[in-house]
């Protein structure tokens, strides 16, 4: 086979038509337009997607300062009121002893025991208390001389 023959020519044009018609397509396809773009606008949203949590990251960790330092301020007012407290000698006055005071004493018991003045639940009126109640567990099972039968049509 010679370098000039048909076939080598014709093999070279087929190739060259091959990569011409593939470069035409992703070049003028309406779909490979649209996939690009898709793309693009995927990228876009992504980066986005991280500033914003960069972002929120950073604002959580303000409030997370914030909160401590906060909390770094009313342990320090508390404890100038002890010592102010403790300098005047108002001994009853004390956060723990304000604390004691709002909370309210709790049973040396588990709560096995009743405390005096509460009694314990009374049982529904129409419900089995042994005066025969709407709801009762022989309600209707009794035939009942003093209430007449309903008239049956």
């Amino acid at each position: 086979m010679e370098a000039s023959s048909p076939y080598t020519f014709a093999i070279i044009g087929i190739l060259i038509g091959f990569v011409i018609g593939l470069g035409c397509y992703r070049l003028f396809s309406k779909g490979e337009r649209h996939n690009a773009s898709l793309r693009q606008t995927l990228l876009e949203r992504e980066h986005q997607i991280a500033e914003l949590k960069k972002g929120m990251g950073g604002h959580l960790t303000g409030v997370f300062e914030r909160l401590d330092s906060i909390r770094a301020e009313a342990d320090q007012l508390e404890k100038q009121i002890t010592e102010e407290v403790q300098e005047w000698h108002l001994g009853s006055n004390t956060p723990a002893a304000l604390k004691e005071r709002q909370m309210p004493a709790q049973p040396a018991t588990s709560g096995a025991s009743l405390p005096e003045n509460e009694s314990a639940p009374a049982t529904p009126r129409d419900y089995a208390d042994g005066k025969n109640g709407t709801l009762s567990e022989n309600f209707g099972l009794k035939e009942s001389t003093t209430a007449p039968q309903p008239p049956r049509y």
